[in-house]
């Protein structure tokens, strides 16, 4: 009886170590999650990276979609690993702040409409003519400066309802310094940010929120990141770029505009790539900027964010193609990836060892 007790009280200890190593095993797991915030520009991509990462390494990334504006004063209250942003920050400060970034991803902001009887891609328009009516000088869909742009599609005495983005967002700042760019009007009454008061509209939070704005009100006009316009098949328009052509929104047109960007002449990755040159370029290309802190106070937790974000290069460029997003070429990745080695420190150490 003495023994069979003993054997009892054996598989009993045995099985409570085993649910206690379990348990342990559950909550390293789960501390070992990435947490970071910011822009919600590059989110269907994140997210795609994150299901695949978490089925890969059991690594789940808890990224809070919440605007550039807001993933740059989390950073800076050191409440989250990473903090991601589309509008990159000034070396001083950066410098100020004790953070570095890097690009992480290439995508598009595209206008969308919401007009009856007007298809994908068949409505044109230009910078000054979107500045105008964003500014509330272009009030109706069948108006003659949109009509001259547009003079063989049929177009309703419809009014036009524009839809911004009414938290801070890189994708703000993107179609701002666009429109700033394109009309000295919108410059001097305006301006670029990520927060900017609009004269005129309908204000909705996030990609998401524009997204579902627009499709929501007719005579709509909105922007947002092309993935969002894709997933959800709304009404893109084509734009008029710098050269003088009409592009439509895709991998190739945000290549495009790409692909003559400085990136080694450029201080801290401080570069924007609205309305360049290029006669397939797309004039509202932008890269999304991943802030980290230059000596954190949590290395274990930035080091495996550096190394999420390197499989992300490696291995996620086929996802973000599949998004219409443009992967970084591989110059530029090794360019950033010694950036790690060389800024990103824990008492003297790089944090990041891979290549």
């Amino acid at each position: 009886m003495e023994c069979q007790g003993s054997r009892r009280l054996l598989v009993a200890a045995a099985a409570w170590c085993a649910a206690a190593a379990a348990l342990c095993a559950g909550v390293a797991a789960r501390a070992a999650d990435i947490s970071g915030a910011g822009a919600t520009f590059p989110y269907p991509i994140y997210a795609k990276w994150a299901d695949a990462y978490r089925t890969l390494t059991g690594i789940g990334l808890n990224y809070q979609s919440i605007g550039s504006g807001g993933g740059i004063k989390q950073i800076k209250a050191k409440t989250v690993t990473f903090g991601a942003s589309d509008m990159p920050l000034k070396p001083d400060d950066l410098k100020a702040a004790g953070l570095v970034q890097f690009p992480m991803i290439i995508g598009g902001v595209v206008p969308v409409i919401n007009v009856k009887g007007v298809q994908p891609g068949q409505l044109l328009l230009d910078g000054a003519t979107v500045a105008a009516i964003y500014l509330g000088d272009i009030t109706l869909w069948n108006d003659a400066r949109i009509k001259r742009l547009n003079p063989k599609l049929a177009l309703p005495n419809t009014a036009i309802a524009p839809v911004y983005r009414s938290d801070g967002s890189g994708t703000n700042f993107l179609f701002s310094d666009y429109l700033s760019r394109e009309s000295t009007d919108f410059k001097s009454k305006v301006g670029a940010n990520t927060s900017v008061q609009w004269p005129t509209g309908i204000g909705a939070k996030g990609n998401e929120g524009v997204a579902n704005m627009t499709a929501q009100t007719d005579g709509a006009i909105g922007y947002v990141e092309y993935a969002y316009a894709k997933q959800n098949k709304m009404t893109y328009t084509l734009l008029i770029n710098k050269a003088g052509k009409a592009v439509a929104p895709n991998s190739a047109s945000f290549q495009a505009a790409a692909a003559s960007a400085d990136w080694a002449g450029a201080d801290s990755y401080y570069l924007i790539l609205t309305d360049q040159a290029g006669e397939r370029s797309w004039p509202v290309t932008g890269a999304s900027f991943i802030l980290v802190h230059r000596q954190p106070d949590d290395a274990v937790a930035v080091g495996e964010a550096l190394k999420f974000f390197a499989w992300a290069y490696k291995d996620g460029a086929k996802m973000a193609a599949e998004l219409d997003y443009v992967p970084l070429p591989a110059a530029l990745i090794a360019q950033v990836k010694q950036t790690w080695n060389t800024a990103v420190t824990s008492n003297g150490r790089a944090i990041y060892t891979g290549r």
